[in-house]
């Protein structure tokens, strides 16, 4: 038995529920990171399901540029994450208010 569309699309609204769930309640800069990368590929996998069940590939394309955005928001998120480290010796997100100046 193979999975259909509606599958894809209920493990992908989970996926992206926790994500969006993680990144309101979480007080980590990392864990809200990494809450947005399980958002992103939560659509990813739509975009690969929606694909697949009309046979076309330009929802695989999507993908890649996708996943092109999320790989520089990881270079320049964590480039930020490790200089607010290095300044303030935490990753907590309410401290951040220390970039505003």
């Amino acid at each position: 038995m193979e999975p259909n569309l509606a599958t894809y699309l209920g493990l992908s609204g989970i996926l992206f529920t926790i994500g969006a769930v993680g990144v309101i309640y979480k007080r980590n800069a990392i864990g809200m990171f990494m809450c947005i990368e399980l958002m992103l590929n939560a659509v990813n996998l739509t975009f690969v399901a929606f694909a697949r069940y009309y046979g076309d590939v330009t929802g695989q394309l999507f993908v890649f540029m996708v996943m092109a955005v999320a790989a520089c928001e990881a270079a320049i998120g964590l480039g930020i994450f490790i200089s607010f480290f290095r300044n303030k010796i935490s990753v907590d997100v309410d401290d951040a208010s220390i970039l505003k100046n």
